[in-house]
């Protein structure tokens, strides 16, 4: 599940950082926020770096992730946060009712998922209870994760592997994207020559042919849209 942080300074407005890359999305889930006295928007982004950058220098309480944007997804930008272990909480938004985006935020570290089209009527509860170090699981999750505990006890499973690493996800998202090895090497600031061995094991460990089926799973699992 995930790794809630209550705050620790309830006396000022919850600084909120904001990353979605549709400039309309962004100007609606700020007027919800900044017309509440005990939120402030601090910063708005595009993409899941750009948010992991502007942590640098912008104090945050609460990260707000869109699932899926360019560059770097929501999902990629969790795991980076509970990688650094950065003192920030994060909850993620999306357009998905898709229950493996749901699953794969909390294993991410995120407080919880807001659906876009719910975002009136969820968006601030599901921020206040964040701060407060609680999960939110927006309607009709509750049933999913009970269906995914029961499915795991009968597998005998604990805990649900992760298939590919945080680097290889990376080189996914860019190869789905239509970049060269050349233009993911930059990117990436590796070499070529560990691109093509990153895109070597991603074939083998989910037994893909091409870049066509490498897409097709990018779309499914959200690393792009489809």
């Amino acid at each position: 599940m995930s790794a809630t942080r209550a705050r620790t300074d309830p006396g000022r407005p919850a600084r909120v950082v904001l990353a979605d890359d549709h400039a309309l999305v962004r100007r609606g889930v700020r007027l919800i926020l900044d017309a509440e006295p005990d939120l402030e928007v601090v910063a708005e982004v595009g993409d899941g770096r750009a948010a992991l950058d502007v942590l640098r220098t912008v104090p945050a309480d609460l990260l707000l992730l869109d699932v899926a944007m360019p560059v770097m997804t929501g999902l990629q930008a969790a795991r980076e946060v509970q990688r650094r272990g950065l003192q920030v909480t994060v909850l993620m938004l999306s357009m998905h009712d898709n229950e493996q985006y749901f699953f794969d935020a909390l294993r991410a570290g995120a407080a919880g998922y807001v659906l876009k089209a719910a975002a009136d009527r969820d968006l601030l509860e599901a921020c206040r209870a964040a701060l407060r170090g609680e999960t939110f699981l927006y309607p009709g999750t509750e049933r999913a994760l009970v269906r995914e505990w029961v499915a795991r006890e009968r597998r005998g499973e604990r805990h649900a592997p992760a298939l590919l690493t945080a680097r290889e996800d990376e080189v996914v998202k860019l190869v789905a994207e239509g970049h060269s090895t050349r233009e993911i090497a930059r990117l990436l600031v590796i070499s070529p020559r560990t691109v093509e061995r990153h895109r070597e094991n991603v074939l083998r460990k989910l037994g893909l042919r091409d870049r066509t089926e490498l897409t097709r799973y990018a779309v499914r699992v959200g690393l792009i849209e489809p």
